[in-house]
């Protein structure tokens, strides 16, 4: 019973990192995709892997936080760190999905735009995640951050550009309603990628 007081060497860092890792994995799937401007199956099945792995790491984080009461940093950041970055693959697979399914089979110039500030904000997690294992290393992981947080603010513009132009010009309610969605969506998972490095900034306050 008091086996879970004693301190283990959990390498949460290391999963946490792993996740990032998967993360971006994903959003480099999604930016491929859309560049070709389709979803094909194979490229959903490897997006859905690559989310299915990241589930799993997921689970191994909860599973050690539940095992562990000592950890490098407070726990319940840790799980939302977790959960955060579960959020940005699963929301990738969600619009990856979507495309599948509305049969999205065009380049969309904004789309594409979303792919890349969609990697650079996930390789942006990456690094402030990797920064946690040394938080000595502040100005390398408050860079990271402030980029997130500038690619979030160019997601929102780039999905207020995107609807206008599709409320103007396209003239199926149907089409609208699909791209409506995928553009909200993309701008989600910066939403989601900002929510990351705001818990990082948030450790690094508590442990100044």
């Amino acid at each position: 019973m008091f086996d879970r007081f004693l301190p283990k060497e959990y390498n949460f860092f290391g999963l946490l990192e792993k996740q990032a890792d998967y993360a971006v994995e994903a959003a480099k799937i999604f930016k491929e995709a859309v560049v070709t401007g389709s979803m094909s199956e194979e490229t959903l099945n490897k997006m859905q892997e690559v989310e299915h792995q990241g589930d799993d790491v997921t689970h191994s984080i909860l599973d050690q936080l539940d095992k562990t009461f000592i950890t490098p940093i407070d726990r319940e950041d840790i799980h939302a760190l977790a959960k955060e970055m579960d959020d940005i693959t699963d929301m990738l697979c969600t619009i990856s999905s979507r495309m599948r399914i509305y049969k999205i089979s065009k380049v969309d110039k904004h789309l594409v735009e979303f792919g890349s500030i969609i990697e650079e904000s996930v390789l942006g997690v990456l690094c402030a995640i990797k920064g946690l294992r040394d938080l000595k290393n502040v100005k390398t992981i408050l860079k990271a951050c402030v980029e997130v947080n500038r690619l979030e603010n160019a997601g929102d513009k780039k999905r207020d550009e995107a609807l206008v132009e599709l409320f103007e010009t396209e003239k199926d309610p149907i089409a609208i309603i699909k791209w409506k969605e995928i553009y909200q969506e993309a701008e989600t998972v910066l939403d989601i990628c900002e929510d990351v490095t705001n818990i990082v900034e948030s450790i690094l306050v508590k442990n100044a």
